[in-house]
């Protein structure tokens, strides 16, 4: 057994609207409003990293559940946007916590994963007993590369966001996770040496509207669960179009989509848990019902996880 113990987050203090956005990359405020429902992003200052984002948002998971960093027996941490090619960011967020020599693993899966790693987490929390997983993100460093690429640009904020995955308690219980990944469309969003970031937009709207909602249906009927029956689901804030296409297609009202994206725009690996945070402290009572967590992101990678009371 596995539970989700608690979520936490971090987002640096500096507010990026749309205008300052238009200014810098020709693009107009409204039209950046209408392509991806984001009104503002935050950007990290000169001085914080990756890690030190990642430091932040353990941090507050960790005192919202209650526990302390030696409790802590792995770290799974998700970035695409570290600052080197290697070490990942892993290592230096357990020295950061004071728990070096705690297994620290780097899974740079472009926006898919957090969701990767707590599905992993599930199944390493009964050897571990409790598993930190770890998104962090400073996206607005790789857009910088060419700011002129208008259409990701105006998509990316930074950011973090944490879960701790307990073998022991927690406020859902994970009951099972649908991982995919698949290399045909792999060049339609990358991040190659010393290049900017491409993304094929048309093509990954198209992927990701197809493939989240096929594997949230196949999650739940697995274990006979309506789509109707889910209280809430949580999904990658990639864009406000694309939450509302896998709604329609799954039939479901958009209200049960928890959405931050137009504070935060897309902040990668980090945007899953960032809103599971939000939407945990906004909660006004427990868990009645199933949540889903789900994810798209390059590789192309993808996924659903069912959490129950």
């Amino acid at each position: 057994m596995a539970f989700l113990r608690a979520f936490g987050s971090y987002l640096p203090t500096r507010v990026v609207d749309n205008s300052e956005l238009a200014a810098e990359t020709g693009a107009d405020a409204a039209w950046i409003l209408r392509a991806s429902g984001i009104e503002q992003r935050r950007f990290a200052a000169a001085e914080e990293s990756v890690a030190s984002l990642g430091i932040a948002a353990a941090r507050n998971c960790l005192e919202n559940a209650g526990a302390v960093a030696r409790d802590v027996g792995m770290l799974l941490v998700s970035s695409s946007s570290a600052e080197r090619r290697f070490p990942g960011p892993a290592s230096a967020i357990g020295a950061g916590l004071g728990i070096a020599g705690v297994p620290a693993i780097d899974l740079p899966i472009a926006s898919a994963g957090s969701l990767f790693g707590m599905a992993l987490a599930a199944h390493l929390a009964p050897v571990y007993r409790n598993v930190l997983v770890i998104g962090a993100e400073i996206m607005s460093r790789v857009v910088a590369r060419d700011p002129s690429h208008r259409d990701t640009a105006i998509l990316f904020g930074d950011g973090a966001g944490a879960c701790l995955v307990s073998a022991e308690t927690g406020i859902a219980e994970i009951r099972d996770a649908l991982l995919a990944s698949d290399a045909d469309f792999a060049d339609a969003l990358r991040l190659d040496l010393d290049a900017p970031l491409y993304m094929d937009g048309r093509t990954i709207i198209m992927q990701a509207s197809r493939k989240i909602p096929r594997a949230i249906v196949e999650l739940l009927e697995r274990r006979n669960i309506q789509v109707s029956g889910v209280e809430a689901f949580l999904v990658h804030q990639a864009n406000l179009n694309l939450i509302t296409r896998i709604a329609q297609t799954l039939g479901v009202p958009e209200n049960r989509f928890f959405c931050n994206l137009q504070r935060y725009g897309n902040t990668s690996s980090a945007s899953l848990l960032i809103a599971a945070d939000e939407w945990w402290r906004e909660k006004s009572a427990p868990l009645q019902g199933p949540a889903v967590f789900a994810t798209f992101g390059a590789g192309l990678h993808w996924g659903a996880l069912l959490a129950m009371p």
